[in-house]
């Protein structure tokens, strides 16, 4: 308390009953020592304060760093002999890399302008951490894609290169497949499966897929099997990233109030869910009583799971056939509207968001298909979203203030949904947004007619559309998350996933629909107008 004081009240420090000798001096040089000693209490105050804090913050950490050691014993035990073999992959990928690295930087050395800043950077830069990340394999493909989906958490930098984290793998040999589905299934696959092609239809860093056919039925499904080994590389990575977070979080206060713990604690939840095939049945056909609920069947469909032959391992599924969202030529061969399909598509995806335990969280053209009979395929029910009422009566106002273009809404609903700890200048966000929506919508009018013009023209070039689409998606995604963090807004993943699914509807819109606008067409049901204006009452 008195060094507040001090600092506070300057005046009373060079009262003469304090300081006798300076009688003796001019007024000036009084000025100076009162000014010297004046300043050494300052200072004094000032180090006094920081020794306090020093010491209260190192207490602090002391009586923390037992159940640090704890944690790390603790986990390094659970992970077991499998670290040492993760650690010898990691030095391999690091030093491949490490080689592009060195590679790109001697070319770069003979070019005149400097070094770009990716090379400055070296590993660290987005673009050879990505290439780091695809080598490590599948944990850490998974964390990337987290990045890539999770811009409230991450650089805008990181989030755009991570958006390029491809999740291929080389497939298992098919004899290692074989040996996993008798150990799952407890008998012989001749026994269940009539036939197994043993060329996967697709191959990713956790799982790859086989087509097959059921003994018996006869039917034609597809057999997803778990890869050998994964399970223990997820296990030794997550704990690593763990301990190394708790580790940050000990040194650096600072962590903690990111809550990097809990970040992790998130990825894992959500990969260790992905490994699960039981949960991903479960998500299936939790989907597939909504479809029936509600009366869609013959309009959607997501693949019968077949439980017999079925584990936390092996997932055997009902074989759709059809055509991805984005072959506008293969769909038009299928139907007469492809306006009407996409709106059958957002209709029943919207609806899921209410009245669905879980909305399917990565609707991606290889996720969303045109069937051969004309209904609306989703497929892959790896990664699935769960809503909050708070978030989706936000969302719903803020995606009808987009459509109305009402940016005091806009700004109204991202505040009610971002976690922030001071107050938000309402009208000055409105602006910025309203600003930030103008000039994404100038570049909007542009890809429309790029893609009307192409209409007849070949796949290759409305592939081409579609990827000028995704850089736009995620530039507005990314401006967005700009604009609302420069108010110290910090949203949910939940609104980030939501949004990324909007955004690949939108890329679907203006390659099958380039005149529907998505959020006011009134064929499309996003929400009843009483329940809307009911929560935008709540905002106002």
């Amino acid at each position: 308390m008195a060094v507040s004081a001090f600092r506070g009240t300057r005046l009373p420090l060079l009262h003469h009953s304090q300081f006798p000798v300076v009688r003796t001096v001019s007024e000036r040089s009084k000025k100076a020592i009162g000014g010297r000693n004046l300043k050494g209490f300052v200072l004094s105050a000032q180090y006094s304060q920081s020794q306090d804090l020093f010491t209260s913050r190192l207490q602090s950490q002391i009586e923390k760093l037992p159940k640090l050691v704890e944690d790390i014993v603790q986990t390094s035990i659970n992970t077991g002999p499998r670290g040492v073999t993760r650690l010898v992959q990691g030095v391999q990928a690091f030093v491949g890399v490490g080689g592009e690295w060195l590679n790109d930087l001697s070319k770069s050395t003979s070019v005149p302008g400097g070094l770009p800043s990716e090379l400055q950077l070296g590993l660290l830069s987005p673009l050879y951490l990505r290439k780091l990340f695809e080598r490590m394999g599948a944990t850490y493909i998974k964390l990337g894609q987290f990045i890539a989906s999770a811009p409230t958490l991450f650089p805008p930098e990181y989030v755009k290169e991570f958006q390029n984290c491809f999740d291929k793998a080389p497939p298992v040999p098919f004899e290692e497949i074989r040996k996993i589905l008798q150990e799952e299934l407890g008998k012989p696959i001749d026994s269940v499966y009539e036939y197994v092609d043993p060329t996967p239809i697709a191959s990713a860093s956790i799982a790859q897929v086989h087509g097959a056919r059921l003994r018996g039925s006869q039917e034609d499904v597809v057999i997803k099997v778990l890869k050998p080994g994964i399970e223990d590389f997820l296990v030794a990575d997550l704990n690593f990233i763990y301990v190394v977070s708790r580790i940050f979080e000990f040194l650096s206060p600072e962590f903690s109030r990111t809550s990097l713990v809990g970040i992790v604690k998130d990825i894992r939840e959500s990969m260790l869910e992905e490994v699960d095939f039981n949960k991903e049945a479960q998500n299936i056909e939790s989907f597939k009583r909504y479809l029936e609920s509600m009366g869609l069947t013959g309009q959607a469909t997501a693949p019968r799971v077949y439980k017999y032959c079925s584990s936390r391992r092996v997932l055997t599924m009902e074989r759709l056939y059809g055509v991805p969202l984005t072959d506008l030529d293969s769909i038009r061969s299928l139907v007469s509207s492809p306006e009407n399909s996409l709106i059958t598509a957002l209709n029943v995806w919207f609806g899921s968001l209410l009245a669905c335990e879980s909305f399917h969280a990565d609707v991606h053209a290889g996720n969303l298909w045109l069937l051969r009979d004309g209904r609306i395929g989703f497929l892959d029910f790896g990664i699935v979203g769960r809503i909050s009422p708070k978030t989706w009566a936000a969302m719903e106002v803020f995606l009808a203030s987009i459509a109305s273009e009402e940016y005091e809404s806009m700004a109204s609903a991202l505040i009610q949904m971002g976690a922030t700890n001071r107050d938000v200048d309402a009208n000055a966000f409105a602006r910025d947004l309203e600003k930030m929506f103008s000039s994404i919508q100038e570049l909007d009018t542009e890809i429309v007619v790029a893609t009307a013009r192409g209409t007849n023209s070949d796949t290759t070039a409305v592939a081409a559309n579609v990827i000028m689409d995704e850089r736009q998606m995620n530039t507005l995604f990314l401006d967005l998350v700009r604009v609302s963090e420069s108010y110290g807004l910090k949203f949910p993943r939940e609104f980030a996933l939501l949004l990324k699914q909007l955004l690949y509807f939108d890329r679907y819109t203006r390659l099958l629909a380039p005149n529907l606008n998505m959020l006011q067409d009134q064929r499309i049901s996003i929400a009843s107008n009483k329940r809307m204006n009911r929560y935008k009452d709540s905002f106002n």
